[in-house]
């Protein structure tokens, strides 16, 4: 499962391995642009228990750049009951960048981890859970400016907040919220769907993120709940726009897997 992750559900998705709802931060001019992402499912009847939940997910944006996400979350019982959570993620990905809006186009590669330990209170229909723990980013930049992030690794602390809601038997609401103290970056992500099969959402998705050096706003569309040989997947494409008005689009492919 894939950026999608999250990587970030009720025993419905547990069971089903659920669909990733995957957000990748990309295409910053600083430091923001992964700095967060996330990997989600949607939840299904269960039949067996799950322990391991593991999110894949490639994003990649019309403004230069590209993104890859793992992230896997571990529960000591059943993923389909409430209990603590264990989750490692890791991100790897590139992007350019006017430099200080000088013209001069800048290369940034980012490299990073963060290990989080949580709780997540399942119901019949809803999920919760909070995370926090280690972050770990390490940037390069072909190019030293104060516009954007030093080259260099930083540590920091990273709280996670996600929820899953389905209203009725066709509609769901999830949304996924991040804040890690590396350069203050966040990300958040809200999602409405309708169900026109079984399983199968669709509808709007409204993103925000960024850190002390960038901004990004993303409008679209996304499709979950596709499923193939025991892997579910999930699609998303849209509008984005960044603080310096440069406007483009985004396209994430996510899927998710559980053991």
């Amino acid at each position: 499962m894939l950026f999608a992750r999250a990587p970030h559900s009720p025993t419905h998705r547990r069971r089903s391995g659920g669909i990733s709802i995957a957000l990748m931060s990309l295409m910053q001019c600083g430091s923001a642009e992964a700095a967060d992402w996330y990997t989600g499912a949607t939840p299904a009847k269960p039949n067996e228990s799950w322990i391991v939940a593991v999110d894949t997910s490639a994003s990649t944006t019309s403004t230069g750049s590209s993104f890859a996400a793992i992230s896997a979350t571990f529960a000591p019982g059943s993923l389909d009951k409430s209990g603590a959570r264990v989750r490692a993620t890791g991100l790897i990905g590139t992007y350019t960048f006017d430099s200080a809006g000088s013209g001069l186009r800048t290369r940034g590669d980012q490299v990073e981890g963060a290990l989080l330990a949580g709780y997540e209170l399942v119901g019949g229909q809803s999920s919760y859970s909070f995370y926090g723990g280690l972050d770990v980013r390490d940037s390069r930049f072909s190019n030293a400016d104060p516009g954007h992030a030093p080259n260099g690794t930083q540590f920091g602390f990273k709280g996670v907040a996600e929820f899953y809601v389905a209203p009725s038997e066709r509609t769901m609401l999830a949304g996924y919220g991040s804040y890690s103290t590396n350069y203050d970056a966040y990300y958040t992500r809200l999602r409405w769907g309708v169900a026109p099969a079984a399983g199968v959402y669709v509808g709007p998705e409204f993103s925000a993120l960024g850190d002390d050096f960038y901004r990004q706003w993303r409008i679209g569309v996304h499709l979950t709940g596709m499923k193939f040989s025991g892997v579910q997947f999930g699609v998303s494409g849209g509008y984005l726009v960044d603080k310096v008005g440069r406007s483009g689009g985004y396209g994430t492919l996510d899927a998710r897997v559980v053991y």
